[in-house]
Order: C-alpha cells, then structure tokens, then sequence
C-alpha cells in the first residue's frame, strides 16, 4: 500500500472516529435514563384522541410487603407517589369567577399493563374515545368531562385535581398508591377540558420497590453486580498469588492479563456502587455512571485486543506483531469509541429517544468492530496452530486447540444467546417480561468473566510459564522443530539461517517485547 492510500485510510478513519466521538459528546446533552423518581420541567399535555395525556412513566413493581415497617429503603414498602404542580395559562384562568369551586379538572390514572384495556371507551359511531361524552355516558356509566375507566379491585386508579376560581397554579397533595400485585405499572396525567389545552406540569413522582428505588427490572442486577465483585476478587487473589510467586518467569502477555482482571473488578465494584447510590437515591447520577461506563469500555476493548494477539500467536510464535501493530491499534481505537457511545446512550442518555438512523449509527459500528475481531482471531488462530503444527512444538499446539476449541465454544453459544435475545425483545414489544429483563445483559457479563478464567488458566504464571514464550530456536531443539534432509538427517530448517550466530548457544534466548510497539518484526519475516 502506497504512502498516499495509507494517508487516504487514515483520514477516512480519523472522519468516523470524530464522529463518533461527537455522538459521545451529543449524548451526554441527552435526557438521562429515567430511574425511580421521574423529574417533570414545564412538561405539557398532548392531545390524543378527545383528551389530552401527558405520559409519567412506566416501571416494573413488586409486591409490598404484608406487614412493612421499619425505615430505610428496604422498608418493603411498594408504592407510586406524586408530588406535582400543574399551571395553566392566564388566558384559560380569567375565563372563570375566582368564587368558583372547581373550575378545571386533571386527573393522574395508574394502571397495570393487564388493567390497559380498561381505560377508554367507543361512542356509537365507532370512534375511540379518552373521556367521557354524553352518548358515551348512558353505555358506561361515566362522568362526562372525565377519563372513562371500568375500574376492578381498585384498578385502573384515578386521582382528581382541581383548580380553583381563576387561579393559574393547582398544587397536588402528596398521594401515594400502595402496590398490591406485582407489575408492570403505567402513570399518565389527562385532561378532558379543552381550555386546559396549553396544560404544563413541574414536579416528580417517586416509584418505590420494597427493597428500594431501583426499577424492578434493574433491581436483581444489584445482587448480581455484588456476586460478580466478588468473583473477580476471587479471581484476582487467585491470578496474584500465582503472579508473585512466579514473578521471575512472567511474560508480557501475562502482564496483560493482569491489567484486564484489574479493570474488570474495578468495572463490577463501580456497577454496584453505582446500583446501591441508584437504589438509595432513586437517581442516576451521570459522574459514577459514567466512569462505570468508560471502566467498561476500556475493558471490553483491551480484553479483544488481548484474544486478538494472542490468536497472533504474540510471544508464543512471533516476538512481536510487526507491521500489525498500527492496524491492531486503530480496531482497537475505533472499538473503544464506538462501545463508549453505545454504553453511555444506553446508560446515561436514553438509546429509545433516538429515531431510527441515529440508534443504527450507534449500533451498528459495534456489531460491524465485533464480527471484524471475530473473523481477524480466528484466522489467525487458523495460521498459529499450522505454524505450530509444522514446527512440532506440540506443547504449545494442545495449549491453542484448547484455547481455540474454548473461543469456539463461547462464540456458539452467544450465537444462540443472540438469538434468544432477539425473541426476547421482539415478542416483548411492552416490557411485559420485565421480571427477567436483566438475564440479558447479564449474560454478557457472566461469559467474558468464564473466558477471562480460561485465559488465566491456560496461562497461568508459573515455572513452566517460559516453555510457552517465543524463542530463537537453536541447537538443542533440533528435536522438536526439524526438516528431514536428502539423506535422511533430520535438521532443523530454521537453525540454518541463523546458524552463523547461534551455534553456540545452549539455552533459549526469549523474546519480550511490547504488544503495542510499533517496532517492525524482523525474527517474524524470518518464520514466515
């Protein structure tokens, strides 16, 4: 490749790369994910059908405990609370005597997912309707002016609010609505007076689970997150024990794998504090969910580097990646963006209030870096084990297959996990499955953690570790690398290239060399 292609690529790199650095930046400008208190600024009324809503969230609930009690937030209380102002307009308030008793009304409708159908109604001319008008009144009943519900055991719920004479503001008391059945729960504010058209609320509302204010399809993933510290600590101790006692005989790559599980237990403490603060608070706050993100990003990035180089066969059959190295970086680089836009979208923004372009723009260049990491390793897993195969070092070919045979198992089985997913959320179009909604990003988790295990296994540090580094092949391993000549002595085809210089050597003379070096490899031209 010319000096002019290679100028060329590198632009065009440098373009997608400042792209999607700015989503990064556009998305820490986004609304951010709604936890448990819903916050409302000068929100206004929509209209729909022959009313007008304005949407308060939507959360999965549990069950509050029979007898609760007790302070803190794991009090097994489970309820709804609002805490709200509503404000109309001066044009709207003067239409009315300031002796008025009631003189606008809105009204806050709780609902279950099941109960959704119990809301509205049909006037005989088979037109769907929110409130009530007077045909619609003689077949169900309703209050005409008001949302048309068919309530059952107290459900759908509805609470009125009133204004007052010609007053502009209505403040609403503190009401609380105790959930009973676990569910998916809905809260929309409505009104049927067109005069309350221009309707703005302020305020919040609180969503409580009895073990605190986490969503209650968030709330197992704190557990979760706990176990999930607690293993990388175990994994940890277990890696550094190893580590110090066989300090002597590390490898680069070994070193690498330290500085993996390193951030990835600093990643999984981060996520439960992070989860804790969110279920104490009912809040997100964008520092720690932030670094958590970033922490995340960094790991899932060196992480495919690491599988990427040693799929190379780095330290193991070539001292360094030579020309490779600037192409490992920028994948690398380009990853690191791209999961760093998606995660925070997804966790600090909302990833849903994306249109549709803007989310694949997002999505896309994840999956499109994956399958390119997918397809880069196991080529060159392909190319390392016909290496070692030819050159008889059989040692480190079981190593390989075993290290191929575990990527391949862990590739398989998230192929059928995708799928799952996919059937997940394709038939789950209303969250209605949100009692299990965190098994899928959990599953994630779970799978690097068992690779990550794999890896230290396979590579653990100990006295043997130096059997499995690169090295000049020389006079004694005529046994293990070797070429049958012309009459029948077997010589190693390697040793006469460089038999001018290493007749004289005894031992293995090991290469240690930076991954991330932009060194050019000399020894590798040399094997290929």
């Amino acid at each position: 490749m010319t000096e002019q292609q290679n100028g060329s690529v590198m632009l065009n790199l440098s373009r997608i790369l400042s792209l999607l650095v700015l989503c990064v930046a556009v998305s820490f400008c986004a609304r951010r994910v709604e936890g448990s208190v819903h916050e409302y600024v000068k929100a206004r009324f929509t209209p729909w059908e022959n009313g007008y809503t304005l949407f308060g969230g939507s959360e999965g609930l549990y069950t509050a405990s029979e007898n609760f009690k007790g302070s803190g937030v794991a009090n097994g209380k489970s309820f709804i609370q609002f805490e709200t102002t509503f404000q109309r307009t001066s044009e709207a308030a003067s239409r009315h005597d300031a002796m008025e008793h009631s003189s606008g009304l809105v009204q806050a409708i709780m609902f279950e997912f099941h109960d959704r159908d119990k809301i509205g109604g049909s006037s005989d001319s088979g037109h769907t309707a929110l409130c009530c008008t007077p045909d619609i009144a003689t077949d169900f009943g309703c209050n005409e002016g008001e949302v048309i519900l068919r309530s059952s055991d107290g459900w759908p719920k509805s609470y009125s609010f009133h204004f007052k004479g010609n007053d502009t503001q209505v403040k609403t008391p503190i009401e609380s609505a105790i959930i009973t059945k676990s569910g998916l729960y809905t809260l929309y504010f409505a009104t049927c007076d067109p005069q309350l058209k221009d309707l703005v609320m302020n305020g919040r509302t609180i969503w409580k689970n009895p073990s605190g204010y986490l969503p209650g399809r968030m709330a197992p993933l704190l557990t979760f997150y706990g176990v999930m510290s607690a293993a990388y600590i175990l994994l940890a101790i277990a890696w550094f024990f190893q580590y110090v006692r066989f300090s002597k005989d590390i490898l680069q790559l070994q070193n690498w794998i330290t500085v993996v599980i390193a951030l990835g237990m600093s990643e999984m403490g981060m996520w439960y504090f992070e989860y804790a603060n969110f279920n104490a608070t009912g809040k997100r706050p964008i520092g720690i969910t932030t670094w958590a993100v970033t922490l995340g990003a960094v790991k899932k990035t060196i992480s495919r580097l690491l599988i990427l180089v040693v799929s190379m066969g780095y330290g193991v059959v070539r001292p360094t990646l030579g020309g490779l190295t600037s192409k490992v970086n920028l994948l690398g680089a380009a990853y690191f963006v791209s999961v760093e836009a998606l995660d925070v979208l997804e966790n600090v923004g909302r990833i849903d209030d994306l249109s549709e372009k803007a989310r694949l723009f997002v999505v896309l260049p994840v999956a499109i870096f994956d399958a390119v990491f997918i397809l880069w390793i196991f080529t060159s897993l392909s190319k390392t084990l016909e290496k070692l195969q030819a050159r008889k070092q059989y040692a480190k070919l079981e190593l390989y297959r075993k290290f191929t045979n575990s990527l391949a198992v862990a590739v398989v089985v998230s192929i059928i996990w995708i799928g799952y997913e996919f059937y997940f959320k394709s038939t789950d179009a209303f969250n209605q499955r949100w009692q299990g909604a965190w098994i899928i990003s959990a599953f994630w988790i779970v799978i690097s953690f068992v690779l990550l295990c794999v890896i230290c296994a396979l590579w653990a540090p100990s006295k043997n570790s130096t059997r499995y580094a690169y090295s000049e092949e020389v006079k004694e391993d005529i046994d293990d690398e070797e070429t049958t000549s012309l009459t029948g002595v077997k010589i190693n085809s390697f040793e006469l290239e460089n038999e001018s210089s290493s007749l004289d050597k005894k031992d293995k003379k090991l290469v240690n060399t930076d991954v991330f070096s932009l060194e050019d490899d000399t020894e590798e031209h040399k094997l290929e």
